[in-house]
């Protein structure tokens, strides 16, 4: 089937792309408006050469006194139905990150925005307990980090993943994180624990080997070597890893499946698993702009491939195919992958955490108060 090639708007460089220099160690090009912004907001030079005077793109923290702590789901696709996550948006500045767009929802950008305009929730900690005290709550895994990563940069020193740990440690309560920090091993000593009880597993997402490509692709997080060496660790410890090689990206790292997976059996790991790329909303426009700046001569070849495993277009959300898309070059991708897992066994079936070691923790007033029927114990 012949597909229409991206449009002549991908081959020319994007007017909302921000000075080098002021984005240096990010890993997006622009900060244009999100989509539910009535207006789009540009910086234009005014001949006074004044757009040098600008500062750089720095890192802030806003915090937020959040309301619930455990989001819940129904996507038939995935495969758990809650998460908590203590941040919005993300330091590691992934360009290709499908979270990007959630950003677009508080009034600020997918692109620059999304890795330096950052949310903490102080609270997040004290939510989970209330929650988990509830008489109606019944205990099934929690994932952590399935939309922002938990141990970004700026867990170092807010510590709210490590607050959410120490909750479910006390209660007993399973759980699963997806990271691609080295920072999670500042608390193997509780997923070491946890682990000894069936409580606890990490996924390390593994995007590539290439550490130049994984600098461009992912600017703050740490290196292909560094992660596999977090796999290691981890596994020397008792505590069951998973690596993602995700996301896969059409003629840019889907040849390295093979000693992507090697290097995770190598490592220690037991599982793993893939995203073909998804560009939803200003992904898109995101990934094009990346590819137009670090890969021109590959970038018409990427978007026609994904076009090609989305049924024509750039993205299709349909459950069961936006993970692993469709049609022949998505055949292609999946199968070498599941090859690859079979002949390094790391095709198992999901390990399963348990459930019945439950312990609710005791039911506290808003106030942070016991409530009646904790104290009518005493």
């Amino acid at each position: 089937m012949s597909l229409p090639l991206p449009s002549p708007a991908f081959q020319t460089a994007p007017d909302t792309a921000v000075a080098h220099e002021r984005r240096r160690g990010r890993g997006t090009v622009s900060n244009a408006s999100g989509r539910f912004e009535p207006y789009a907001r540009t910086i234009e030079d005014d001949g006074w050469d004044n757009l040098a005077d600008l500062p750089p793109f720095k890192t802030e923290v806003s915090l937020e006194t959040a309301r619930t702590a455990i989001t819940r789901n129904q996507s038939p696709d995935i495969a758990f139905d809650r998460s908590i996550n203590p941040y919005r948006g993300c330091e590691h500045g992934c360009v290709y990150c499908f979270a990007r767009p959630t950003h677009a929802f508080l009034g600020l950008s997918p692109g620059l925005d999304f890795e330096s305009k950052l949310t903490a929730k102080p609270n997040i900690a004290d939510l989970l307990r209330r929650e988990l005290a509830a008489p109606s709550y019944r205990p099934r895994t929690i994932a952590l980090g399935t939309n922002t990563d938990p141990y970004q940069p700026i867990e170092r020193t807010h510590r709210l993943t490590r607050k959410i740990l120490e909750v479910l440690e006390e209660t007993r309560h399973p759980v699963g994180i997806v990271t691609k920090s080295a920072l999670v091993l500042r608390d193997i000593d509780i997923l070491a624990r946890m682990a000894a009880d069936g409580l606890a597993k990490v996924a390390i997402s593994i995007t590539t080997l290439d550490p130049q490509l994984a600098r461009d692709m992912e600017p703050r997080a740490p290196t292909p070597a560094r992660r596999l060496e977090t796999v290691r660790t981890l596994v020397a410890a008792g505590v069951p890893v998973t690596v993602l090689t995700a996301p896969i990206i059409p003629s840019l790292n889907d040849h390295e499946i093979d000693r992507l997976l090697e290097a995770a059996h190598a490592s220690g790991a037991t599982e793993a698993g893939y995203v073909l790329l998804r560009l939803p909303h200003e992904i898109k426009d995101l990934v094009r702009e990346w590819l137009l700046e670090r890969h021109p001569g590959k970038m018409r070849r990427i978007l026609s491939l994904v076009q090609d495993t989305r049924g024509g277009k750039l993205y299709d959300s349909g459950w069961g195919k936006r993970q692993t898309g469709e049609g022949p070059v998505a055949w292609t991708i999946g199968r070498r992958f599941e090859l690859a897992a079979r002949r390094l066994k790391l095709d198992r079936r999901h390990l399963r955490l348990r459930t019945d070691l439950f312990v609710p923790p005791p039911r506290t007033a808003r106030g942070g108060q016991a409530s009646d029927d904790q104290l009518s114990l005493f």
